[in-house]
């Protein structure tokens, strides 16, 4: 049974990287994802420095590469259980069918999107149906836009972030939801109020052009931003046994530690706010704790090892 250092499971920029800062630290490393990465739709990644505009096909490409290049390995597979501990290894199972032994586990499993069930809408995700206005405001910027949402506090705060890139925003959202304040502050930047629910997302050349309401007006957008529900791909952490906050979300340190010794968590699966580059910037700081930890470990061994050699 192969044995490794960290196995590392998600490889988008999260897990990527801190393979690639492992690999580095001379750690026997092996990276497994299962090759669809969340951004998989997007046509370009934004916001990352010197990386602007890259595919995100490119950017794990390249990765990979430069993780392969320090002697990690990689494998498009999927995780089907943990057992272990840091005492004992963990014993890592893949849907291929092998099973790796790893002294550290990194979880970098990202998160879903969870987006409301109106027709059309999951097949233009990632297109011109957007959640991100800081990852896709530029390029739509001065169109004919939308947000779809509920009325929450939080979505209309979302809808007053995307008026920062059109003085053209619609706020569709169901019939007496919004407050007098909600109201005058949205009026008060231009923000216009359809109150009636969206039937249907309209296509036309492969291109958003508006949408159907539910008592059949249409209406022209170019494209939409919708705030989604952010659900943690965090079966294995559960199953592990690690703590959770009442939200849902992970508990781990500001290095990625969480509360089982030997497991660390990185980027969506515990942060739904991180981007892409904040994410690769976890996963940086992970590794960083798992190969002190891993020090740590590898002098009591040694002076575990010289003791008996001096007993003898």
């Amino acid at each position: 049974m192969n044995r490794f250092d960290v196995v590392i499971i998600g490889g988008g920029a999260a897990g990527l990287s801190a393979a690639l800062v492992l690999g580095r630290a001379r750690r026997a490393v092996l990276v497994v994802d299962t090759g669809a990465p969340r951004n998989g739709p997007a046509a370009r990644l934004q916001g990352f420095l010197s990386r602007d505009g890259l595919r995100p096909a490119d950017l794990l490409a390249a990765g990979r590469a430069e993780v392969v290049g320090y002697g990690g390995r990689v494998a498009v597979d999927t995780v089907t259980g943990v057992t272990g501990s840091a005492v004992a290894g963990f014993t890592v199972d893949l849907a291929a069918g092998g099973r790796v032994l790893a002294r550290r586990l990194l979880v970098a499993t990202g998160l879903r999107d969870e987006i409301p069930d109106i027709p059309g809408l999951r097949e233009r995700w990632g297109r011109d149906v957007l959640h991100c206005p800081y990852c896709h405001g530029w390029e739509v910027r001065d169109r004919q836009l939308g947000v779809i949402a509920d009325g929450s506090p939080d979505s209309v705060r979302y809808t007053q972030i995307v008026r920062q890139w059109t003085d053209d925003l619609l706020l569709f959202v169901p019939a007496g939801n919004l407050t007098e304040e909600q109201r005058q502050a949205l009026a008060a930047r231009g923000v216009g109020i359809v109150e009636a629910g969206v039937d249907r997302v309209l296509v036309s050349d492969d291109r958003l052009t508006g949408v159907r309401l539910a008592h059949g007006e249409v209406v022209r957008r170019d494209a939409l931003f919708v705030p989604p529900r952010f659900v943690p791909n965090d079966a294995l952490l559960a199953a592990l046994g690690c703590d959770f906050t009442r939200d849902g979300w992970v508990v781990i340190s500001s290095d990625g530690r969480t509360s089982v010794p030997g497991v660390w968590a990185a980027g969506n699966v515990a942060n739904p706010r991180a981007q892409v580059i904040t994410a690769a910037g976890e996963g940086s700081a992970a590794a960083i704790s798992i190969n002190a930890s891993l020090v740590d470990e590898d002098v009591r061994d040694a002076i575990t090892a010289s003791q008996q050699v001096m007993a003898s």
